[in-house]
């Protein structure tokens, strides 16, 4: 686990080199089909080299949940050690992982008719002032959530009001599903959060180098989208979005898309830092993938009571 910009991939492809382990991705954009570039997708040929499950499952029209993650991700780990081989869920999607290790609790359906009510706030006040809302009356959820992530922040609004309690304590509330697995957990975080800063502006550039701004609009060509959409809403497509639509300058695009990126670590180091069951690296450290595949090749030792032969 980790923030974006730390180095996952990276390490995630060392240990896929060196020990038995199949890489499944925890990456709720990377799911998408044409979304390469903003999603700093492995390339082809590393994704033909060493292959990663759900990775380009969907096109960018359609939904993926928590709970379409986890049916996945269970079937995939249940075939992998049939193969005697180790799944290596590998990501940022914090969410994801929370759910997989603790299930999803038992929240109210869709409701229609609130859901309309809260799109009609949204379309008079817009979603920023529906997240201060938020937190007000869900400040746990609120702090997890961008101002601008209008499916999140309608659901947790949603179940305010279909409940009269907030998300958050109906999920600490979920009774634990937990994994038939051992499950060994670690973690790339950044010692200085200013390089991590630095690492994000420098891929962001990076990106619109590569054609960050072709991909969107050839996204938009193909697929019949609209930036409500979840695939839409992701950090980099929203804010090219807007630049395609003349509402963003080029100066604008950079400036936006750094400062959701760094919005999105500063969430994702949220999610990880009350866990305690995680093993920290500091992703600026220069070996940090050796460290990172030595934690895992000890713990693959213990449970097989010998060294691995890679």
């Amino acid at each position: 686990m980790g923030p974006t910009a730390s180095g996952k991939t990276e390490a995630a492809l060392m240990i896929a080199r060196r020990l038995p382990v199949e890489i499944i991705s925890v990456d709720s954009a990377q799911v998408y089909r044409g979304m390469d570039i903003g999603t700093a997708k492995p390339d082809t040929q590393t994704l033909r080299e060493t292959p990663h499950h759900l990775i380009d499952i969907l096109d960018p029209t359609e939904r993926f949940s928590a709970a379409d993650f986890c049916e996945r991700a269970r079937e995939l780990m249940g075939e992998i050690t049939a193969a005697r081989r180790v799944p290596l869920l590998v990501g940022g999607t914090m969410l994801y992982f929370k759910a997989l290790q603790e299930g999803l609790s038992d929240l109210p359906a869709a409701d229609p008719a609130i859901r309309l009510v809260i799109d009609g706030m949204a379309r008079e006040v817009g979603w920023p002032a529906l997240h201060e809302e938020l937190a007000r009356l869900d400040p746990e959820t609120a702090e997890r959530l961008d101002p601008h992530d209008a499916q999140r922040i309608q659901r947790a609004l949603e179940v305010i009001h279909a409940t009269d309690r907030p998300l958050s304590e109906l999920i600490r509330e979920r009774a634990p599903a937990g994994l038939p697995y051992r499950v060994v957990a670690a973690s790339l975080e950044p010692s200085e959060r200013r390089v991590l800063h630095e690492r994000i502006a420098e891929r962001f550039e990076s990106m619109l180098e590569l054609g960050l701004i072709g991909e969107v609009r050839e996204l938009r060509n193909r697929f019949a989208l609209d930036p409500d959409l979840p695939s839409m809403r992701c950090v980099g497509y929203r804010q090219t979005w807007d630049y395609l639509d003349g509402r963003l300058s080029l100066r604008e695009l950079r400036e936006r898309g750094v400062a959701a990126t760094r919005q999105l670590a500063k969430r994702q180091l949220t999610w990880l830092r009350p866990l305690r069951s995680v093993v920290r690296f500091d992703s600026l450290s220069a070996n940090a993938g050796v460290q990172v595949l030595e934690h895992f090749r000890r713990a693959l030792e213990e449970s097989n009571n010998g060294p691995l032969r890679e």
